[in-house]
């Protein structure tokens, strides 16, 4: 299979983190999306959303979103559990990710790690929900290694992307201990370099 994708953006490197650990064979694709590489026609011949990550198949199909992609190279693995409950648990940390996390923390990153603009520019509303949304993650770490069952999956995966790449965009992820010590699970799981 193919990956399209920016290995700066947190949702790209939930593919890769997926098909690595998994032991996936690919081809990565880089592209520079700020150079509209995501918006030419042939790429959105491919994947009519005009955003990365996109992977397409060895049969010409093409499956975009980070989550909808992870979901599906993860089935049948220990990183997607069969049982249909615990799947629903795992799907809604992914729709709380991808609709209170991505949108805030992923956000003021981009403000600064894409468009080099300062910290202190940041949009106060998206700081404020981030900062929420880390508060959120912080509580609910405090009882649990990992976000659903005793063992890795797709749920910590897609909330480990935009997290672990947080400070960039000037959130404090230090002081919430049980973040820390979660990331650094992950990474021992996944065989992820500590970043700090």
């Amino acid at each position: 299979m193919e990956v399209f994708g920016d290995l700066n953006s947190g949702n790209c490197l939930k593919v890769k983190y997926t098909a690595d650990h998994l032991g996936l064979s690919y081809r990565w694709h880089e592209l520079d999306i700020m150079a509209g590489e995501s918006r030419t026609d042939v790429f959105l011949a491919m994947s009519p959303f005009g955003q990365v990550p996109v992977v397409r198949f060895d049969d010409g199909r093409a499956l975009g979103q980070s989550g909808a992609i992870i979901r599906f190279l993860a089935r049948g693995s220990v990183l997607l559990p069969d049982d249909a409950f615990t799947q629903a648990e795992i799907d809604q940390w992914m729709f709380w990710e991808q609709n209170f996390h991505e949108p805030n923390v992923a956000g003021a990153r981009f403000h600064v790690v894409y468009r080099g603009e300062p910290v202190e520019t940041r949009d106060p509303d998206k700081v404020e929900r981030g900062e929420a949304a880390l508060d959120f993650m912080e509580g609910a770490l405090k009882t649990r290694d990992f976000f659903v069952g005793a063992a890795l999956t797709i749920a910590d995966i897609a909330l480990l992307g935009y997290t672990r790449l947080a400070p960039q965009g000037g959130f404090q992820v230090d002081g919430r201990k049980a973040i820390t010590r979660w990331i650094a699970r992950c990474e021992d799981v996944l065989g992820l370099p500590a970043l700090h």
